[in-house]
């Protein structure tokens, strides 16, 4: 059995989770404790990726990163950097499609926060900052967590998008759920049962993890 889609799912799902984290947390704070022209929009936006096809979120990321759009280009000529079909692709990929569901349990671990303990902060001189470090996310840290588990049980199972963006390349690019349709493909029914068990047992243990760790909590 060749470990290397494996090795890079957990390589992808690792690096993914820490951008989903990193930027769903902002967005989470964002939508659960401001109020601004156009927050409907921007919910939209974050939510698109859990009900549009894997394969045309796949296409708008390549269209974008690709070396004839805007972004694509920028990276390339100006930092040196290529995203498509490499590994760092599929790590957008799968961010791009794991951010929603950790903003989802975030927000609303950040909604049943008591806003008079963060205003009580405030009146002691505390920065924004500090409120959320101290106090916001203390309290919240449940549903952060479990959306960090949602988000990282994502980005291993993401293959639509990642095919489009970072392409199956043996070796480079394929990660286990594209190796589990490669396997299919080629008939080896072995491999593909062993590949699917893996990431079936998998999954059962996330959910299951989130659902006793987050019963009840907020």
């Amino acid at each position: 059995m060749d470990v290397f889609p494996v090795y890079l799912t957990l390589k992808v799902s690792v690096v993914a989770t820490f951008f989903s984290v990193a930027i769903g947390l902002a967005l989470a704070w964002l939508m659960a404790r401001k109020d601004f022209w156009g927050k409907g929009v921007l919910d939209a936006i974050i939510m698109q990726p859990l009900v549009i096809p894997p394969t045309v979120l796949g296409y708008y990321l390549l269209v974008l990163l690709g070396r004839s759009g805007t972004v694509g280009r920028f990276l390339e000529d100006v930092l040196g950097v290529t995203l498509v079909f490499t590994w760092k692709g599929a790590v957008v990929a799968a961010f791009v499609a794991s951010l929603p569901l950790f903003v989802r349990p975030a927000r609303a671990a950040i909604e049943g926060v008591d806003k008079n303990m963060e205003n009580a902060a405030r009146l002691l001189g505390k920065t924004e900052w500090e409120v959320l470090k101290t106090i916001t996310v203390p309290l919240a840290w449940r549903g952060i967590i479990a959306g960090a588990v949602m988000a990282f049980a994502r980005a291993t199972g993401e293959f639509g998008a990642t095919l489009m963006v970072a392409g199956n390349i043996p070796g480079m690019t394929q990660t286990l759920s594209i190796a589990i349709y490669d396997a299919v493909q080629m008939g080896n029914t072995k491999m593909a049962n062993m590949l699917v068990g893996i990431i079936t047992i998998f999954s059962f243990l996330v959910l299951y993890f989130v659902n006793r760790f987050t019963k009840g909590r907020y």
